[in-house]
This record gives C-alpha cells, structure tokens and sequence, in this order.
C-alpha cells in the first residue's frame, strides 16, 4: 500500500464547509442560494470519486496537517473504509440537496437558509468522520455533526421540535463522552489512537479488563447515533424534522456515522483477532439482534408513516452492527468475511432505500398533507410513481430479491449461518417477515383501499412541466401553500420533478445495487475492507 500525500481528502471535507458562507450571504435569493449548494455538493462528489480508483489499486491519499494534541497528528486518510462512507454521502447530498428545494419551497418552509448552510455543515462534518485517521479526528468530526445537524432537528421551531431538538443533544453528547472516555483509555493503554488495518498491536497485550471497559465506552457512544437500544429514542422524536432532516439523519450521515464509528472500532482499533479474544464480538451481536427484532415490532405499531420508517430504521441499523460484529466474535476466517460483506454492504443498500422511502413519505405530505397510514386509502392511484418507488424500497427492506436489501442480507445470512450462529439467522429471517408485516399495509393501503367515503385529501393539477412562481386556484386560494413551484402534470399533477426524480433516482439505485452489485463501487470497496480484516482473499 502506497500513501500518498494530496490535499484532496482536506479539500472533499472542506468544500461544502466553505460554501457555508455564501449560502448565508444569498439570504434573499433563493436561486443564488441553491446554486452554491449544488455547485459545493458536485465539487465534494468530484473530490471523493477521484480518490476511489487508488483505493482500488490498494493506494491512499493523505492529508497531514500537524500535531492536533500532543502525540495525536491531525491527518485525513482516504482509505476504502472512510471512501464507502464519503461516496455514499458526497453522492446522496446531491439527489437530497435536489429534493430539499422542491420540499423547502413546496411547503414555504421559514429559515430555508439556515437550513441549506446547516445542511452543507453536516455533510462535511460526516466527510470528516469519514476520513479521520484516528480515535482523536473522529472525535472531533463526531461532535461537529452533532452540532451542524442540531439546526436541522429544531428547524421547525415548535415546542415539540425544540423538546427533540435537546434530546438529540443529550443523547449525541452523552455519547461523545462516552467515544472520549474510551478514546483517552485506548491511549493511556497503548500510545497511540491511530487507525490501524487489524488493529493497535499493543492492545493485545494491555490488561484485557481495560480493554474490555475502553470497547464497551467506544461503542457506546457510537451506538447512540447508531440507534441500538436501549440508545434510540431519540431518533423517532426527530422526526419533527423536514422530511430531507429525516433522509439526512437516518440515510446519508448521521446515523451511519454511528456504524462507521463502530465499524473503526472493530477492524482497525482492536482488530476482530482481538475482539473475538476479548469475547465481546458476541455480546455486541446480542444486542444487535435484540434491536432489529425489538425494533421491528415496535414499527408494527406506528400509524404516522415516518415514526414507522424511524423504527424501521433503528432495524436496519442493526443489521449492519450484527454483520460487524459477528465477524469480531467468530474471528478471521470466510465466515467473518461474509457476516463482514454483508454489514458493510448495507450501509449503502440501506440508504438507497430509506431515502427513497422518507423521500416518498415526504412528497405525501407536501402533496397531501397526508402523515398517517391510516389516511391513506388509494393514495397511490394518485400518486402511482411516489407509491410505486415506495413499494420496490420496502420490498428491498424486507429482502426481497432484485432490490438492494437482498444482496446484503444474503452475504449477512451466509455469515451468521457458516459461524455456526443459528440464533442470529433466526433473527435476521424474524426481522425479514416483520419488514414485510410493517410494510404491506403501507403498499396494501396505498393501492389496493379505496378512498370513497373519505374526505379528499388536496390533490393540484397543473400543465405538463412547470415553472416558477404558484396559480391562484378557482375558488381564490393559492396553490395549497407551494407558492414556489407549480404542480406539474407528467403522471396526473403528481409531483414536481424536483422532487418526483430523486425519489426515481434513489429507488433506480436500490435496484442497480440488487441486479448487479459486483458492477457498483461499493461492494468492491467492501470486499477491499473486508479481505484486510480478516486476511482472506477471494
């Protein structure tokens, strides 16, 4: 592996960072604003895709910009780690930096400024997370999200979103302690917190009751964000937040900056050598399973679509702890590979499908106004492409072939079982019929329930196409409060394709990455990370 030294890793984490500022000074101008959100969101991508090729090749691009603390250098690494993580950010902040402007002005959202500036804060904080180096970075990174995201779950400014708002800072803070606590121990243990492919050597050989107690503060603190229980209740209560808050938190960086903390934790702090020595892979796998199952039925219960979608969440987060984590308890060997293959893997499978689901969820509501399944009845006859993508996101939730979900779960399944881990195929396929129970009311409801007898729910037809500015309605009200954009007509006054296309582009995605998934760039970077972990090569 060759290192090599380039200012592109600082420049991916800086650019949207910088473009902070001009989002603010376009105040005002809305279109001025939305343009620099673009123009920084296709700069990040363009920076992180030009550093996968040398991943590929086994290369990493490095960024050293001095001692941070003492004994702690402040530097960015590319590796193919942190490059699964940035692509899939870099990627997806653009379709929902996209969406966020028909969202934001479909509703005359207030404050859409300080939104898209809070926006383009959190997406380089999780490019930060990405590309830390070591337990120190990270840390930083870590607590920098949480502050850039905070605006964001409090944006709409109610009682109840400011009551979310200090929650998620409580939870998010408690669990930086926690990821500091443990960081400062893995130091006083050892020397050094920097990242190392199979783990800091001398960790084998610290007291292994020290060791133990830094894992268990490290991943404690990860799994707030990451949402295992008993950490997750925040995260049902942000979704008070805009819809493209809710995509951001659960798809694009929050939460999966809590895995990928996780995932750090256990291949290049301890090493699953180390982990599964210290018997503590299995505990973590425990309570991973305990979560996607728990969670699952939790969601059973949830009539407001998004509190749905939210537990669901907490699920699938699981799903990639538990791939992670068996690795860690079975230790080297193809079975870790696989349970491996399979966690990593849906970290983007996952987000390809929770976004296009939250991105449906959220299109009903500036639509119709409709939040609750209950309301439902018919919708997708209106709306037959939202629906339609829905439906092909759950069914790749539930992993049904074909669709994203599927591969991942599939590498996860021949992980557990080749483990010898029965208990926890048993949870992976108990989940699986839940995902299932959960979603097909929302799919049944949508297409297969009437609305007759029901009110209406406001539905504006408009002209093929569309334009700026909002027409009046007949009897002298506005467009259903969308003064922005008019409805456009393509598939009967639908949607605008401002937001109708990132919702086909990400459920596009869930299919790509489950009917040809050896063609995308993340399996390959997953079987990069992989292969290094547990030292066997395909």
């Amino acid at each position: 592996m060759t290192e090599i030294t380039s200012l592109r890793p600082l420049a991916a984490v800086l650019v949207s960072a910088v473009a902070v500022a001009p989002i603010l000074a376009s105040n005002g101008r809305p279109n001025v604003r939305e343009a620099w959100t673009m123009l920084a969101a296709l700069a990040k991508f363009g920076l992180v895709a030009s550093m996968v090729p040398a991943a590929l090749a086994g290369d990493v691009y490095v960024t050293e910009l001095g001692q941070l603390v003492p004994y702690v250098e402040f530097t960015l690494r590319a590796d193919s780690l942190g490059l699964l993580f940035a692509l899939l950010a870099s990627t997806l902040w653009i379709v929902t930096s996209f969406y966020s402007m028909g969202y934001m002005r479909g509703l005359d959202e207030d404050h859409q400024t300080r939104y898209f500036a809070a926006f383009a804060g959190s997406v380089s904080s999780a490019v930060g997370v990405a590309f830390a180096s070591n337990l120190v970075v990270l840390y930083v990174f870590y607590e920098l999200l949480t502050v850039a995201t905070y605006p964001l779950v409090a944006h709409d400014g109610t009682d109840e979103a400011r009551a979310a708002g200090r929650k998620y800072l409580a939870y998010t803070f408690g669990g930086g302690v926690a990821v500091l606590a443990g960081t400062l121990l893995v130091f006083h243990l050892t020397g050094t917190t920097a990242f190392t492919t199979g783990g800091i050597s001398p960790l084998a050989n610290a007291d292994p009751t020290l060791a133990r107690a830094a894992f268990a503060l490290l991943v404690t603190g990860f799994g707030v964000k990451a949402a295992l229980m008993p950490l997750h209740s925040w995260l049902p209560d942000a979704m008070v937040a805009p819809t493209p808050v809710s995509g951001l938190l659960h798809a694009v960086a929050v939460v999966k900056s809590g895995v990928f903390g996780i995932a750090r934790v256990l291949l290049d702090v301890f090493g699953i050598d180390l982990v599964a020595e210290l018997g503590v892979g299995g505990v973590l796998a425990a309570v991973a399973a305990f979560t996607l199952v728990v969670a699952s039925v939790i969601a059973l219960r949830q009539d407001h679509l998004k509190r749905r979608l939210a537990f669901s969440t907490i699920s699938q987060l699981s799903y990639i702890v538990l791939g992670i984590a068996v690795a860690g308890a079975v230790g080297p060997g193809e079975a870790a590979k696989w349970a491996l293959i399979g966690g990593l893997l849906h970290i983007p499978a996952h987000a390809f499908m929770k976004l296009t689901l939250f991105f449906c969820a959220g299109a009903v509501h500036v639509e119709t106004h409709v939040d609750y399944i209950s309301e439902m009845a018919g919708i997708g006859k209106r709306m037959p492409l939202t629906m339609g993508a829905f439906a092909v996101a759950a069914a790749g939730m539930a992993g049904i072939p074909l669709i994203a979900g599927f591969v991942s779960k599939y590498f996860l399944l021949i992980g557990t079982v080749s483990s010898g881990n029965l208990v926890f195929t048993g949870a992976l396929l108990l989940s699986g019929i839940l995902n299932i129970a959960y979603f097909w009311p929302v799919v049944y409801t949508a297409f297969f329930e009437s609305a007759e007898g029901s009110d209406e729910k406001p539905l504006v037809s408009g002209p093929l196409g569309g334009r700026f500015g909002g027409e009046a309605r007949a009897d002298g009200g506005h467009d259903h409060g969308h003064g922005a954009f008019e409805r456009r007509a393509p598939n009967g006054a639908e949607s605008t394709w401002f937001i109708l296309g990132p919702i086909l582009f990400a459920a596009a995605g869930s299919v790509v990455l489950g009917v040809v998934p050896d063609t995308a760039v993340f399996l390959q970077l997953v079987r990069d990370v992989a292969d290094a972990a547990v030292g066997v090569v395909a």
